[in-house]
């Protein structure tokens, strides 16, 4: 069987890999470089370089700051595997990049795509997302942070919580009442808010991580103007399920868990147990094969579910399976990683005997609460059998 891609895909891999080989010292440590993480010069400047040869923004279109190559699955694929292999960083992503800016090519006045698209992909400004509040989780149209008109501004008040990023972001794109005549999904807007704006306070959530990466965020009379709204008034749920779809796909990618996957192998050749690799032990062997087919499973899907979106394709069941496993199988991945360093698995930070920085054992407790977050891992079930199996809807309580 002749799995190569043909020669125009592998001169393609042989251009990325010479880049890489080339300019990998230039690049910030790690994966992906969270867009509220750092906007030093230097993760910026790598970003930018990117950009300019096609290996980030790469099908946003130029006039928005983009590369502006049509979209092309294989290259996708090759892109997600030379960067995992090299272990180089694969750029800037997160809320930004990954969610807000595809929401503003489909939904996005001009003018906001000119505004704001072009410093989102290149990491100079940092986004949130104030979906979720304190009785609007997984509920979420049941929002009731509201916004009244004043003149050319909406005048919010009201909370967010679970703000990821927000101590650090530069605007939020959050889902606001504006209509509160009109029903639940229906009086929604999707707003652009600066969190400079007087009346604005975030207060971080510590987790158990022992970060910060969550926060509270509170609304006080904080002005902001009308020509922010994404879209029509009252559209914001439509426009909100297109992020979190961008979202879901984000938290479920293919790409990081192949880098991931590929960490694993590596400590798993270098850490020794009772005088032997852990690789050699058979149990812990046998569990990483059976996340090599996971993690395999996931990228084909994750070619599938491209495939569908160039065709304009609904692919059904099929995109609602993503996040619960992706998250699900980044979490057994860190599990793994843990077990295999014995009794330094424990360990966390401050211990000289620490591997890779804490990297695992922070990734194992910040992927056991992806399962919660961006949909919890049972409301991904229920949403999997009712809209996509068409079973019963589940009971509600009288």
């Amino acid at each position: 069987m002749d799995l190569s891609f043909g020669p125009e895909y592998e001169t393609f891999r042989a251009e990325l890999r010479a880049f890489l080989e080339a300019h990998r010292e230039r690049a910030p440590r790690g994966g992906i470089v969270a867009a509220g993480g750092s906007k030093d010069a230097a993760t910026l400047a790598w970003q930018k370089l990117l950009i300019e040869h096609g290996y980030a923004a790469r099908t946003i279109p130029k006039q928005y700051g983009g590369y502006g190559a049509e979209p092309d699955i294989l290259k996708r694929v090759i892109l997600d595997e030379e960067f995992a292999r090299a272990g180089v960083s694969a750029g800037v992503g997160g809320q930004g990049p990954d969610m807000l800016v595809p929401t503003l090519l489909e939904h996005g006045s001009e003018e906001q795509k000119q505004r704001w698209i072009g410093p989102t992909i290149r990491g100079e400004v940092v986004w949130c997302q104030g979906y979720s509040e304190p009785n609007a989780g997984s509920d979420l149209a049941n929002v009731q942070t509201r916004a009244s008109e004043d003149g050319a501004d909406f005048v919010v008040n009201g909370q967010k919580i679970w703000t990821t990023t927000a101590h650090l972001a530069d605007m939020m794109f959050g889902l606001i009442r504006t209509e509160p005549n009109e029903g639940k999904h229906g009086g929604l807007s999707y707003l652009l808010i600066p969190m400079t704006t007087p009346g604005i306070e975030v207060r971080p959530l510590g987790t158990m991580t022992g970060r910060a990466e969550f926060n509270e965020v509170f609304f006080t009379d904080v002005r902001v103007p009308q020509a922010n709204v994404v879209g029509r008034r009252g559209e914001g749920w439509k426009i909100a399920n297109t992020t979190l779809k961008h979202e879901r796909n984000m938290l479920a990618s293919a790409g990081g868990l192949e880098a991931s996957f590929a960490r694993l192998v590596e400590l798993m050749k270098s850490e020794t147990r009772d005088g032997r690799r852990a690789i050699d032990d058979p149990v812990l062997r046998d569990r990483l094969l059976r996340l090599e087919a996971r993690v395999a499973a996931a990228k084909y899907h994750s070619m599938r579910m491209l495939t569908a979106s160039l065709k304009k394709e609904f692919p059904g069941v099929a995109a609602l399976v993503t996040k619960l496993s992706g998250c699900e199988i980044s979490h057994q991945i860190a599990a793994l990683a843990i077990d295999a360093m014995g009794e330094l698995g424990v360990l966390y930070d401050g211990s000289k005997h620490l591997r890779a920085f804490g990297m695992w054992q922070f990734q194992y407790m910040f992927s056991l609460g992806l399962i919660i977050g961006g949909g919890t891992a049972q409301i991904q079930k229920n949403i999997i059998a009712e809209r996509g199996l068409g079973m019963p809807r589940e009971p509600k309580a009288a």
